[in-house]
């Protein structure tokens, strides 16, 4: 069966886009194959910083022959007294078929003329092309640019294009304005170590003839070869290879031939933070460094560099990476050593010249904020003096090392050199501690906030963030989110419940917004907090779906569809609605649920059609024992007596798990109100004595309203 080759060649990709493109591929490709109903053995897709390139195997020679159904013109358009009419034969014509091949068939707007045929399926080399231009043109991504004077968007230049069915060159041109691309079986090697061209005698000639022109075409294999390079220089150093994901995947797309090169740096350079050296190696320079064990504790002098060069000159490639490093480390560490000359509290003037956002005054106006908001916290936790201090003081310091030299040319070791700068500054560890660790988590992946001041700090910050540009109209749109309010929304709400924080936040907010409104008078308060809550509401419901796995009825059943009650108890009291979105999780996959789901979720359906609020718990003097005409109304009402304490213990100490108990005690009592032999009809047509019988219900509603809406819950 036939193999088909594509080959993009390209000017150097960015790295990134690598990914993307495969990624995109993957998808779209087997999807366009199989609506063609084109199948295939295997896909393979590859990708390097000159090159995308798919190898299908197991291609048909043609496309299977499909039959297809095709509706005509109405039944009385087509024939009249018996008689096909001219709209009759057009569509025979139209269709390629005789007029007695056309059939009647009723469908619902009346009946209609149909012909069935075979249509034959074309030869795959020529569906092909067109498909190519669509999987070319196609791809999406973030930095598209037109080259030349034609319409054609790409990452890069595209200079060459194999195009191979087999043996068979297949007929495919990209124009661009002037620039005009053809198919060839010629592809491109090495840019250093093979410049000449490469004819490609079949599709599955690729793998190998690429090889030999030192080009690794598979991301997988030079991965897998780039990791073991690394770790086996670091092994010869004596020393172990920090090999970090994302450095390590991003190298993979800078290289087609890779050749691990080990440089080193002066001894005296590792003074400095390590942060600093990693920093300048990593995110700068895509070096990986090189520890003295796998604690990665402390560095070696050595970096260890992937080379796209030729690997005999690996002493000259490691001696001009040498250079590079040392003025990289230089500048480090002159901009630590100004920067140390002053203590940490000194650089806050500086912070009322850096612009927070261009509404909203300085950075150094965000940090009265947020301190304010770090005080109220503070308050909340009923925190001793002595951390209360510690916090005050983190958040006072937290924003000040924005002004100094190391962050002003390193942007990524924010916080981290504030709590380098507040050790030396004399500040005590705590307060150190809380500078860097009020920005985590940076990423989805990132850890969060360990010490107590750094969470608290670090949450004042987001809702700080969230208020003042919330308070700019600047909400988050689709997926349009340029300020990270989502994020940071999901941080103050995974920092609560990692920590068990008995934070208010619906009076956190209330405050913050009070706090901005008398700094920017033209707030609508009342607007922005119910966006804010509002808000906040959405991210704790993706986050019990998403990251707690909570089945969504659950979810619906803690927070309620658009009850004030559950919503605000959701704002009060985060740990509260995380724990009783866990416990109906449990229960629903132990079986305690089901216990009690019939019949209070029964209640809770009639209830509705009764009056009673949704507060009252005790049956005395809701529900009146004279108007009771049977023994299981008696029943009912004296279990809900005895109800009453169990639940108001419960929902003191948020003890579920008893309440639950105390419900499934109840439950058959219950079931005889409904079902048994002395049952009764709750819709009486006396209005007292169905009033009676619906508050009964709406009591037994309301105490399983502690836990949740059982309304909202699905049976499962």
């Amino acid at each position: 069966m036939p193999a088909f080759l594509l080959e993009v060649g390209t000017e150097e990709l960015p790295a990134s886009f690598v990914d993307e493109a495969i990624a995109q591929w993957q998808t779209r490709i087997p999807k366009s194959l199989g609506e063609l109903s084109l199948s295939t053995e295997a896909i393979e897709i590859y990708g390097t910083p000159r090159r995308l390139a798919v190898l299908i195997t197991g291609l048909p020679q043609r496309q299977p022959d499909r039959d297809e159904e095709i509706k005509g013109p109405p039944a009385q358009a087509a024939f009249k007294d018996g008689k096909p009419t001219p709209a009759a034969a057009g569509f025979a014509k139209k269709q390629g078929v005789e007029l007695d091949a056309l059939e009647v068939r009723p469908t619902d707007k009346g009946d209609f003329v149909f012909v069935r045929k075979t249509i034959a399926g074309l030869p795959t080399a020529e569906i092909l092309p067109e498909l190519v231009n669509q999987w070319i043109l196609g791809l999406e991504g973030k930095r598209l640019m037109r080259w030349g004077d034609g319409d054609i968007k790409f990452p890069r230049p595209i200079r060459w294009l194999v195009v191979l069915l087999d043996k068979q060159v297949l007929p495919v041109k990209l124009v661009s304005g002037s620039d005009v691309v053809e198919s060839d079986r010629l592809t491109r090697a090495h840019r250093i170590l093979h410049p000449k061209p490469v004819s490609l005698a079949k599709a599955t000639d690729y793998i190998k003839k690429l090889a030999t022109g030192w080009v690794k075409v598979s991301p997988q294999e030079r991965k897998k070869q780039i990791a073991a390079e690394v770790v086996a220089a670091a092994e010869k150093l004596g020393g172990y290879a920090a090999i970090y994901p994302q450095l390590l995947q991003e190298v993979t797309n800078l290289v087609e031939w890779p050749t691990a090169v080990v440089g080193k740096f002066d001894p005296e350079f590792l003074s400095l933070p390590p942060e600093v050296i990693t920093t300048v190696m990593v995110t700068h320079q895509r070096y990986f460094p090189v520890f003295t064990n796998a604690e990665m504790g402390e560095l070696l002098p050595y970096f260890i560099t992937i080379s796209n060069g030729d690997p005999t000159k690996s002493a000259i490639i490691a001696t001009g990476n040498e250079r590079v490093i040392r003025a990289r480390l230089a500048d480090g560490q002159y901009f630590y050593q100004t920067d140390l000359a002053k203590s940490l509290e000194s650089y806050l003037p500086q912070l009322e010249k850096v612009t927070f956002q261009e509404d909203l005054g300085s950075v150094r106006g965000k940090v009265n904020r947020l301190g304010k908001i770090a005080a109220a916290i503070a308050l909340q936790l009923q925190l001793n003096p002595s951390a209360s201090a510690d916090i005050q003081r983190a958040a006072l310091l937290c924003k000040a090392d924005l002004v100094t030299q190391m962050v002003g040319e390193f942007p990524e070791l924010q916080g981290v050199m504030g709590e380098k700068y507040a050790l030396a500054s004399g500040e005590s560890p705590a307060v150190a501690t809380a500078i860097v660790e009020h920005y985590l988590p940076k990423g989805a992946s990132d850890r969060l906030p360990q010490s107590l001041p750094g969470q608290v700090v670090g949450l004042a910050d987001r809702i700080d963030t969230l208020v003042s540009i919330f308070g700019l109209g600047m909400l988050p749109t689709g997926s349009s989110d340029p300020f990270a309010l989502r994020r940071a929304a999901n941080a103050v709400v995974n920092i609560t419940w990692t920590a068990n924080l008995g934070i208010n936040l619906s009076a956190l907010l209330a405050q913050a917004v009070a706090d901005f409104a008398a700094e920017f008078p033209k707030t609508k308060s009342e607007e922005l907090l119910k966006q804010l809550r509002e808000f906040f509401l959405q991210r704790i419901r993706t986050l019990l779906q998403e990251e707690k796995g909570i089945d969504y009825d659950l979810v619906n059943a803690v927070l309620g569809e658009g009850d004030p009650e559950y919503s605000d108890r959701a704002w009060q009291d985060l740990l509260d609605v995380r724990d009783r979105a866990l416990f109906l999780q449990q229960i629903r996959h132990n079986g305690k649920l089901a216990e009690i789901y019939e019949t209070v979720n029964r209640s809770t359906r009639l209830a509705a059609q009764g009056n009673l609020d949704t507060i009252k718990l005790d049956p005395v003097p809701t529900v009146n024992p004279q108007l009771f005409q049977k023994h299981c109304e008696q029943a009912f009402y004296d279990a809900l007596v005895q109800l009453v304490p169990q639940t108001e213990a419960a929902k003191r100490s948020r003890n579920y798990q008893q309440l639950v108990k105390s419900l499934s005690q109840i439950a058959p009592t219950i079931s005889l109100f409904f079902d048994g032999a002395d049952s009764v009809l709750v819709m009486d047509e006396n209005l007292d004595i169905r009033r009676n019988r619906l508050n009964l219900l709406g009591l037994l509603r309301n105490h399983a309203r502690i836990l949740a809406d059982f309304g909202a819950i699905v049976k499962s």
